[in-house]
């Protein structure tokens, strides 16, 4: 049993980035030719869930949605690595098509995810730079800057609601780090990530742009 805990209390963070190097790769100077590689994307959105579930209860909306979209993505990885190994390709794909913007294209559910992205890197940045913040409050100015302007009334209210479920900040910490970390590895190990994942970001919103992605709501 002690050996099974310590396995479950491995250094999320770290792994992340590791899962990161490869996604931070690209550096497209044409968009429309760039390489996003879906295994590598959908690694670290699976990696994103493990670390809502440390945020609690109050990311299950979240939470569900970025699986829902995973499953949409992994479902068409896995019935053709070599066709769907690009996510660029897919974008393109499902624009020529005129599928991109239906509620259940794959460019959506890239997008989404994408977004989901925005708001744990948002998170992590408020948690580092405030320390001091209440964990609700790092939840909601990361929620207000990142998703709620492409919510709907609905999926706002449900965030209001669950604000009041996440733990303290100090609890937030200790779930992260792993079995005798310091608590100054943990914050280098959000550096490392942030720092990575952030011009990826930043390079897809630019793609997501060049397709006519970047405005589309919640239904």
């Amino acid at each position: 049993m002690k050996r099974k805990r310590e396995v479950e209390k491995e250094p999320e963070m770290r792994t992340a980035t590791v899962e990161l190097s490869v996604l931070a790769k690209f550096k497209p100077v044409d968009h429309d030719a760039s390489e996003i590689p879906t295994n590598q994307f959908l690694s670290i959105c699976n990696l994103i869930l493990q670390f809502l579930d440390k945020v609690g209860p109050t990311m299950t909306v979240l939470r569900q949605d970025i699986y829902q979209n995973i499953q949409r993505l992994e479902t068409m990885y896995e019935s053709d690595p070599s066709m769907y190994s690009n996510m660029v390709e897919i974008l393109k794909k499902e624009a020529s098509e005129g599928n991109a913007r239906k509620l259940t294209s794959c460019s959506r559910a890239f997008l989404w995810l994408t977004r989901s992205l925005d708001f744990t890197v948002s998170l992590l940045q408020k948690t580092k730079e405030e320390p001091k913040l209440r964990m609700e409050q790092a939840v909601e100015a990361a929620y207000n800057l990142t998703l709620k302007p492409w919510h709907g009334w609905i999926s706002s209210a449900a965030y209001k609601i669950a604000l009041k479920l996440v733990p303290d900040s100090e609890t937030f910490a200790n779930l992260l780090m792993a079995k005798d970390e310091k608590h100054e590895s943990l914050v280098e190990e959000i550096d490392s990530f942030v720092s990575q994942l952030s011009p990826s970001l930043e390079e897809i919103h630019n793609i997501l742009r060049l397709y006519r992605l970047d405005r589309l709501k919640s239904a």
